[in-house]
């Protein structure tokens, strides 16, 4: 039995553009003659859809572009992908859907199963759109019995309903699991040790591509015994599985990579397609010659390719000549534009109107500073199209070391969920592949806003960022946490690669004792 697995980039809504893309896939693979072409979880839809189900207009449209669809694979083998259908339910105040895998066979869809395990943590709320689905009995193809899973029905530890057993125990020989697994560091090995639990072969269909805070890195695999093989990761990918053989036929050989290699090439994935699926191409970011803004400027010129990436430098009074040099020379080595805009003339008039009574001193001018320097980048977003980027990390963000409508400014922000340490780190894999663009200068100097004279950064992150990350990984915080918990409701999209990022899957209440 052959099997295509066919791990695309939906975009979330894009009804036209996902049908156009399952075609394509289709097409690829049916020359090598599978008995099978599997798409990943909510492929026609793009996941997560979220409140876009609330509208009233969306869920007709999505069965209508699948019965479309269906009539475009006349003549086709058979696809199996995941899209929501009709639930018999009447929630009030809720779609009453499924997240529902499709089987189309001779041109038309008919329902193979719906998601019995919904998940309800972290950044999956999928009660709040989905009914859960009941057994499905495993489909027979070409002889063989297949059982289907969705995403969570085979995370299922813990839940009083266990869909994989009850499939081997209904006689399916192999096991098909449609999904949108969200990118995190050490997924991988999760991913595995629950595949191998039924103990049937399985064949894994993870989606690909970036949807606002979620990175799916794709990583298909087929699993057969001890043998798995693996579709590459953070790129789209149609490969055929033959049963019986521990290989992908005409599949890329998927290298080992390093952990920061794989932040890398998930962070550069998030802003691509944050940039590409928003129909947009430039970013702009502040360069203070540090290494947080260095290291965000290296990973968009990966993404967005070095035209479209505009460095800025705003010096002030208190920043010191090798800081701007080393954004310039960040900007030469990735050959992306650089400019200077002096802060002076606005520190200045700032330092004039801000006299509530006397000269304003301390935080008042510290903070000015920032919010002038946005001011600043606003206004290149606003003459030259694009957005702007944020370039704090999660040490940052957790403790609020940061200024509203100053540097936590930003649409997205590729490093909220990387500790400064992380940061450092990811900083020297990322020399390595573009020819230490990373100046010395930046990945020595202490770390310091310059917002006044000799400052640095009150925190030893060695020490001070673990201590952090734990807090928020057991959704515990301490009193400088709680009182900027009203700064991250502000902050801009946070990228996710770890399992506790700050955005949808961190609710903190910002009033509270």
């Amino acid at each position: 039995m052959k099997l295509a697995l066919a791990q695309i980039n939906p975009t979330v809504g894009d009804l036209e553009g996902n049908v156009a893309r399952i075609l394509a896939a289709v097409k690829q693979a049916a020359p090598q003659g599978p008995d099978l072409i599997v798409f990943p979880e909510m492929a026609l839809t793009g996941y997560p859809p979220r409140d876009i189900l609330l509208d009233a207009s969306f869920p007709p449209a999505a069965m209508a572009a699948l019965d479309d669809l269906a009539r475009q694979l006349s003549g086709f083998p058979p696809v199996l992908l995941g899209s929501i259908a009709p639930a018999d339910s009447s929630l009030p105040h809720h779609p009453n859907l499924h997240n529902a895998a499709w089987l189309i066979e001779d041109g038309r869809p008919r329902l193979a199963a719906a998601k019995r395990l919904l998940p309800a943590y972290d950044v999956f709320h999928e009660p709040r759109w989905f009914v859960p689905g009941g057994f499905f009995p495993p489909l027979e193809i070409q002889k063989q019995r297949v059982g289907i899973l969705i995403c969570e029905d085979l995370w299922d530890e813990g839940y009083p309903v266990h869909p994989a057993e009850e499939l081997k125990a209904a006689g399916a020989e192999i096991l098909v699991c449609l999904a949108a697994s969200p990118y995190r560091q050490g997924v991988m090995e999760q991913r595995l040790y629950y595949a191998k639990r039924p103990g049937l072969p399985i064949v894994f269909v993870n989606a690909v591509g970036a949807n606002d805070e979620l990175i799916f890195d794709g990583r298909s695999f087929a699993l057969e015994g001890e043998e798995v093989t693996y579709q590459p990761g953070f790129e789209e990918d149609v490969a055929v599985f033959e049963m019986g053989q521990p290989r992908l036929v005409n599949a890329k050989y998927q290298a080992p990579v390093t952990t920061y290699q794989e932040l890398a090439q998930a962070l550069t994935l998030g802003i691509r397609d944050f940039a590409r699926k928003n129909g947009m191409q430039r970013a702009v970011l502040g360069l203070s010659g540090g290494i947080d803004s260095s290291v965000v400027a290296a990973l968009a010129v990966q993404a967005l390719g070095a035209d479209n990436v505009l460095g800025v430098a705003i010096p002030s009074r208190y920043t010191h000549p090798q800081s701007t040099q080393s954004a310039r020379e960040l900007c030469e080595k990735l050959g992306c534009r650089f400019e200077v805009a002096e802060l002076e003339p606005l520190h200045q008039a700032a330092e004039q109107v801000l006299r509530f009574s006397g000269s304003p001193v301390g935080t008042v001018m510290e903070n000015a500073q920032a919010r002038l320097r946005m001011l600043v980048l606003m206004g290149y977003v606003n003459q030259l199209g694009g957005f702007l980027l944020n370039t704090g990390n999660k040490t940052e963000l957790t403790v609020g070391y940061s200024t509203l409508y100053g540097d936590l400014a930003g649409t997205l922000c590729p490093l909220g969920d990387l500790t400064k340490p992380q940061v450092y780190e990811l900083a020297r894999y990322l020399n390595t592949i573009t020819r230490d663009a990373i100046p010395r200068h930046a990945l020595e100097r202490p770390p310091s806003a310059e917002l006044r004279p000799e400052q640095v950064d009150p925190f030893d992150y060695e020490t001070f960022s673990p201590r952090m990350e734990a807090l928020v990984a057991a959704n515990q915080s301490d009193r400088a946490m709680r009182q900027s918990e009203h700064k991250r409701w502000q902050a801009g999209i946070v990228l996710k690669v770890s399992e506790k990022s700050f955005g949808t899957g961190r609710m903190m209440p910002v009033t509270r004792r």
